[in-house]
């Protein structure tokens, strides 16, 4: 069996982690990781969006077994105590991801202090809530809060820069994000290939652990990870097109039809985005060059600076998608949605990515080595 010290530290079977992907709810998706022996993460930008998206909103509350009236806080309780609820019995582990940029700060700061009075008010959750996962934004300042609760604590970069941002905050797992990854990706496009080995050379040791995130789907990748000397893999995209994931159909189905060549880059709420590649992502592609060219120059702009007709054509885009409205959706994906040709059970796609990634791990010594 594949173990890795990504399993030993929280507790999984294999080194997989279930992206913890929005807009909308993953309440269920999370659960199947979680049962299926993976670290599930359970997204939580949904719960910003009662006044803005009140569809997100509500598909988030409806699939966490809360009500449309409850405040921000006892939302993310109720969604927490389902989780549990669901995993215990079969030894589930599960985080929350929480982003943590500027625009959402005061959003993250209840999402973090919510996680954290729940499990000291249920001391058996500790047993599976066991991570805090924090993303779109600076790590430092929240070692005190998150490590002191007992919490393992990760975040995503996509530099080598970002990586060592980590290492001084007290970050226990870096995910190197390549720019192959889905939705927000970074304003400089460095890929897994290149990314992921710099950043294990550069800050993996006892206390800091890496894994990959961007194109990682199968076996092979995940392999090829572990190969890189990372201690596992982050999937997001092939996690989405699964029977349990939570996202509307037409977008899974979205992901199982794309075939070669199937995305592309163009703004998104926090800066660049990957879609799949549609007349809707190329029309958005096109005004993204026009009026916000730094998400292709490698320069960030903000809300302050940027024509928010991008950011209304995105929410727009995102509420057709939860509608089923093929016509008017943008369907974000990284590239490995190139890769994916079908829609499994959760447990059944685990079970096959970690056969795959043994075989490969035992044939190449036979293979390749006199």
């Amino acid at each position: 069996m594949i173990k890795s010290r990504l399993c030993d530290l929280v507790g999984i079977k294999y080194p997989i982690i279930q992206a913890g992907m929005g807009p909308f709810s993953n309440n269920n998706l999370c659960v199947a990781a979680a049962n299926a022996g993976v670290l599930g993460l359970l997204s939580t930008s949904g719960v910003f969006n009662k006044d803005d998206q009140p569809w997100i909103y509500n598909d988030f509350v409806r699939t966490g077994e809360a009500d449309y009236d409850d405040d921000m806080a006892t939302v993310l309780e109720k969604v927490l105590k389902r989780t549990y609820r669901l995993v215990k019995d079969k030894g589930g582990i599960f985080g929350i991801n929480v982003m943590v940029s500027a625009e959402v700060l005061p959003h993250s700061q209840v999402m973090v202090d919510t996680a954290i009075r729940v499990r000291e008010e249920n001391p058996d959750m500790k047993k599976h809530f066991k991570v805090i996962f924090t993303s779109a934004g600076d790590p430092l300042g929240w070692k005190d809060k998150i490590k002191a609760a007992g919490f393992t604590w990760m975040h995503i970069v996509p530099s080598v820069r970002g990586a060592l941002r980590c290492k001084k905050a007290g970050v226990d797992v870096v995910v190197a994000s390549g720019h192959e990854g889905g939705f927000h990706t970074s304003w400089e496009p460095v890929h897994s290939m290149i990314l992921l080995p710099a950043v294990v050379e550069t800050v993996s040791d006892k206390d800091t652990l890496v894994v990959g995130a961007g194109g990682f789907c199968d076996g092979k990748t995940l392999a090829a990870a572990l190969v890189m000397g990372a201690d596992g893999a982050l999937m997001g995209t092939r996690f989405l097109a699964t029977q349990e994931s939570d996202f509307h159909q037409i977008w899974k189905e979205g992901v199982v039809e794309a075939g070669d060549r199937a995305t592309l880059v163009a703004r998104g709420f926090v800066g660049p985005a990957r879609w799949l590649k549609t007349p809707r992502s190329q029309e958005h592609a096109k005004n993204t060059l026009q009026k916000s060219p730094g998400v292709f120059l490698g320069t960030p702009d903000d809300y302050a600076t940027i024509d928010m007709s991008l950011i209304e054509f995105e929410i727009e885009s995102i509420k057709a998608a939860f509608e089923g409205n093929k016509e008017k959706a943008l369907l974000a994906a990284g590239e490995a949605a190139q890769r994916i040709k079908d829609m499994p059970k959760v447990d059944d796609m685990v079970q096959e990515i970690v056969r795959e990634a043994e075989a490969i791990l035992r044939d190449v010594p036979k293979r390749l080595l006199a």
